[in-house]
């Protein structure tokens, strides 16, 4: 992985991996300088928009004192759900560039492209950019929780 600001994503990924959230991480850039940083805090914050981007966004914005991003990129491990794309479009997102694709939930380019819907007032700039580091931690996250949970069925049995 060669992008700085990805770089910066999956540190703030390992952190939800640390505290066993499915490891998603944000970094919202704006010149050249990180305004914003975010994990998923989903269970620990016992909310359904605590996800890395939602949480960035709101950071990007107490930092700057507007709603609107215009000139911002947000870095995001994962392709954002439904919820986060709206959120995106709503602070008028310039970019976003996210690692792994979201085959269940995503609404950049696999369910739905959101995001580059012409009907849409706000178009936001899109890249997919190649960090196996992203997948491989979404991946591990998933086969953990698999076997602990047939760990602990097989328990109970």
């Amino acid at each position: 992985m060669k992008n700085k600001y990805m770089e910066e994503a999956l540190k703030e990924a390992k952190k939800s991996f640390d505290m066993e959230e499915i490891p998603v991480g944000a970094v919202i850039v704006c010149n050249d300088e990180i305004i914003a940083r975010a994990h998923n805090l989903k269970e620990h914050n016992k909310c359904a928009t605590a996800h890395a981007e939602i949480l960035a966004i709101e950071q990007a914005c107490k930092k700057i004192g507007d709603w609107r991003l215009n000139d911002c990129t947000l870095y995001v491990t994962l392709e954002p759900c439904l919820m986060c794309c709206g959120a995106l479009l709503q602070a008028r997102i310039k970019k976003i560039v996210y690692a792994a694709a979201n085959a269940k939930f995503g609404y950049v380019e696999s369910i739905d492209k959101l995001l580059s819907n012409s009907k849409n007032n706000h178009i936001v700039e899109i890249q997919k950019v190649d960090c196996p580091e992203c997948l491989d931690l979404l991946q591990q996250f998933f086969q953990k929780k698999r076997s602990s949970t047939l760990i602990s069925k097989s328990k109970s049995v």
